[in-house]
């Protein structure tokens, strides 16, 4: 017979064992990531920076990656003080589809605090982006119109690191 503390500390192990298998292998999607993710790298010289608030968001950045299940990203973002001065992006969700935001696609809206570009088809998409110390983040909000059919839930915003400009460790 198995006394009922011996139960507890083998199901207090198997938690612990399952904690440490999850650390950092999984994405923000709960899937395995592939490692190292493949970054692409700035210009030379390429002024990265989150700047003071009130000032506008400034940011030289590129952030290319794949996971292991397929998800990817490739996006390129320029802001001087607010203004968008370039924006490519592209996500894929696995084999199922993409979506894709180019910049000449949206007018500017707003500067500050939160940068906002609205789609010139009049569908409503907005693409915003904003900051903090650890990444300055672009996401999109009713684009469906901009991915493949059935795959605009699943399509995550891309963070950049305001000191590097590559994509952002989402892990701290």
């Amino acid at each position: 017979m198995i006394k009922p503390g011996f139960i507890g500390l083998a199901v207090m192990a198997a938690a612990l064992a399952t904690l440490a298998a999850c650390g950092s292998t999984s994405s923000r999607r709960g899937g395995p990531v592939a490692a190292p993710p493949v970054q692409s790298t700035l210009p030379s010289g390429a002024a990265v920076k989150a700047a003071p608030r009130g000032d506008g968001l400034s940011l030289v950045g590129r952030c290319a990656q794949r996971e292991v299940d397929g998800f990817a990203e490739d996006a390129s973002l320029q802001l001087t003080r607010g203004e968008v001065r370039e924006l490519n992006w592209s996500i894929t969700i696995g084999k199922r589809g993409s979506c894709r935001f180019r910049g000449e696609e949206f007018r500017q809206t707003k500067t500050s605090p939160t940068v906002e570009l609205l789609a010139r088809d009049g569908s409503g998409c907005k693409l915003m982006v904003w900051g903090d110390p650890r990444r300055i983040t672009l996401a999109h909000a009713g684009c469906a119109k901009f991915c493949s059919p059935g795959v605009y839930d699943q399509a995550w915003p891309v963070m950049f690191d305001p000191r590097t400009g590559r994509c952002a460790d989402t892990e701290r």
